[in-house]
Order: C-alpha cells, then sequence, then structure tokens
C-alpha cells in the first residue's frame, strides 16, 4: 500500500508542463489528486519561454496548464492534442512592498504611474506570461525607458518574492496570487484600466501514451473539489 491505495497497472505517472504562477495551487491540488486517483504527479514549472522550449524539446509529456502565451506559440501548440484548450485559473497583476513598509498609492492611473517612476527598484520575471503583460502596462503609461533601469530581473516568482522580502529591492510586481504571501504585504491590483489577467489553460500532450489518467486531471480541475483550492490559493477558477 502507498498513501492509502494498491498499486496497480492503471496508477501511472504523470509529467505535467505548469507555470510557475500557479505553484501555490499545486502545493494543495497535486496531494490531494494524488490521494483521489492513486496516481502521481510529475510537475515541471518554468516560465512561459521555458515552458515552450519544454514543450518543443522532444522529451515527452502527458498534459499541459500552462500560461495562456505558451498555447499561442505555433510550434508549441503543435505539441498538444487539437481542439480547444480548457481554461483553469486566471489571476490579475499587483504590487506588493516587504512587510510592514508603507504602501504607495496605485488607486489610480496616474497614482501607480507616479509610484512606478519613484521607487527606486521594482522586481518581476520579465521573460512570463506576467512579465510581457507587465511590458505593455508600462508602454501604456509612457515609461518603458525609464523602468529599464529600475527593474531587477527575477527567473522565477519565488524569486520576486524572496528579493522584495529581504528589502532588496522595494516594489514586486506579478501575479497578486503569488504575492500574498509571508513577508510581503500586498498594497493592491494595477488599477482596472491597466488590469490584464493572466490565463492558464489546460490540455494533453498530443502524444500522451497515458490520455485517460491524464483527463482525468483535467477533469479534477474542474470539479468542486478544484475549483475550492484554485479559489483558496487567490485565483479565479475558469
Amino acid at each position: 500500500m502507498t498513501g492509502g491505495h494498491a498499486i496497480t497497472p492503471e496508477t501511472v505517472s504523470l509529467r505535467i508542463l505548469a507555470g510557475g504562477g500557479m505553484a501555490g495551487v499545486w502545493a494543495d491540488l497535486k496531494p490531494r489528486f494524488e490521494q483521489t486517483s492513486g496516481h502521481r504527479l510529475d510537475l515541471f514549472f518554468a516560465t512561459t519561454p521555458n515552458l515552450i522550449q519544454e514543450a518543443t524539446s522532444g522529451r515527452p509529456f502527458d498534459a499541459g496548464i500552462v500560461p495562456a502565451d505558451v498555447m499561442q506559440d505555433p510550434a508549441a501548440r503543435a505539441r498538444f492534442a487539437p481542439g480547444a484548450t480548457m481554461e483553469v485559473a486566471r489571476a490579475g497583476i499587483g504590487v506588493a512592498v516587504r512587510s510592514g513598509a508603507p504602501k504607495p498609492d496605485i488607486g489610480t492611473c496616474e497614482a501607480f504611474k507616479t509610484t512606478l517612476l519613484k521607487a527606486s527598484s521594482v522586481a518581476t520575471v520579465p521573460e512570463s506570461a506576467t512579465g510581457y503583460a507587465i511590458a505593455r502596462v508600462f508602454e501604456r503609461l509612457g515609461i518603458t525607458e525609464q523602468m529599464k533601469s529600475k527593474t531587477k530581473a527575477q527567473p522565477g516568482p519565488a524569486q520576486v518574492v524572496a528579493i522584495v522580502a529581504s528589502g532588496e529591492v522595494e516594489l514586486a510586481l506579478f501575479l497578486v496570487n503569488v504575492l500574498t504571501t509571508p513577508g510581503l504585504d500586498v498594497v493592491g491590483p494595477f488599477p482596472p484600466e491597466l488590469q490584464e489577467d493572466v490565463v492558464f489553460a489546460a490540455a494533453l500532450s498530443a502524444d500522451t501514451k497515458k490520455a485517460s489518467a491524464a483527463q482525468a486531471l483535467l477533469a479534477y480541475l474542474e470539479s468542486p473539489a478544484g475549483v475550492a483550492i484554485i479559489k483558496s490559493s487567490g485565483m479565479t477558477p475558469g
């Protein structure tokens, strides 16, 4: 017996490509799905460019729950099963500071722009779906050039949290669900006029030999239990 389940021929290990912005969801969802299904999940977390690279590398995987930007890359999309993808979750982008630090005004577009220009430094993940959205916001505000020297690029969400929590960088700009964590105080979401939700979409691999088990995972994401986990992690289901 393993985890209350007998190992049977139907018990499989699924390799899943996963966007790092949903890591908090998976921390709870992975053990619950494994306990419920008897299957095991091998999660490959990465940013959008690295997920595209992994999907097109030829290495096998069974499904992806990834930023929709991944699915918009033709080469990556070809590695997934044809047909519509399933929208799993979405989250807005926000601002956070080190716990206890003063919270700047981001309530209007003009106040947000002023705060960004006054900040000594900001941390984000430029090479990610969230980073691409933030870059579009900078462009809309007309501050792309000014923000280049302030932006301290990080390789992933965990590093954004850590470098701002340590006080090394003043502002964290990332998905609000990721920023809601010990060590940071969330200032709030981007102003509505500038907000861009990052959507996470799911699809089976075109080459999976474990379609039944992989489909069970996607069904679990849409089940009441899966939806509750997504909501509790600060994301909006579907």
